[in-house]
């Protein structure tokens, strides 16, 4: 493995909670739960580094970040930007095949509500499949650079069932007014989503 097959590693770590925020990533253990050796792992950590996803702590090397209740609402507040802009130009630019898709993903979460585990993974691939519908690869980038961040969050908003309920129904709202082609109410409603998203998460910092 190189350091960029490294990188994605790291991350898909980070995301399963392999890896948690206050975690120390020291080189040698990663080249031996890897089976490489340092160079990669260096180069690995330097673009975690660069991307935000590992510091420097004194006397302790290099870890993994926990985020404070500021950062935590300054990530929410451009993911509400963002996600509201993609909701707009979702349903100014979406197919209606992109919009069944989002349409067969509401009605299946509903069938998912009793499995938390389930149901993340879904609510991830929504949220992806609604920020393709946006049809603007630079607010795609954006996104996803946002995302990276959002995984230094631990656990999920999702961990009780009256939330899993209400968010799905918000997902349905939103794809209806894709759908309609209401784009004021598209942008409107993602922002909401995403504005209740930060009110839970930040009742667990």
């Amino acid at each position: 493995m190189n350091g960029a097959e490294i990188y994605k590693r790291l991350v898909e770590a980070i995301e399963d909670r392999t890896l948690k925020p206050g975690d120390r990533l020291r080189e040698a253990d990663l080249a031996e739960t890897f089976g490489v050796s340092r160079t990669p792992i260096r180069e690995g950590l330097k673009r975690l580094e660069a991307q935000g996803l590992a510091v420097h702590e004194p006397n302790r090397g290099m870890v993994i970040p926990t985020l404070d209740h500021g950062q935590i609402s300054e990530v929410y507040y451009m993911r509400e930007v963002l996600e509201g802009t993609a909701a707009r130009l979702a349903a100014q630019h979406a197919s209606n095949a992109e919009i069944e898709i989002l349409q067969d993903l509401v009605e299946a979460d509903r069938q998912r509500i009793a499995d938390e585990a389930s149901l993340v993974r879904s609510n991830r691939e929504f949220h992806r499949r609604l920020y393709l519908a946006s049809h603007n690869r630079y607010l795609v980038g954006l996104i996803d650079h946002l995302r990276l961040s959002m995984i230094l969050m631990a656990g999920t908003t999702l961990d009780t069932p009256e939330r899993r309920e209400t968010a799905v129904e918000e997902h349905a709202a939103i794809v209806r007014a894709i759908a309609e082609r209401d784009s004021d109410a598209a942008e409107t409603l993602a922002r909401r989503h995403i504005e209740r998203a930060e009110k839970t998460r930040l009742k667990k910092s």
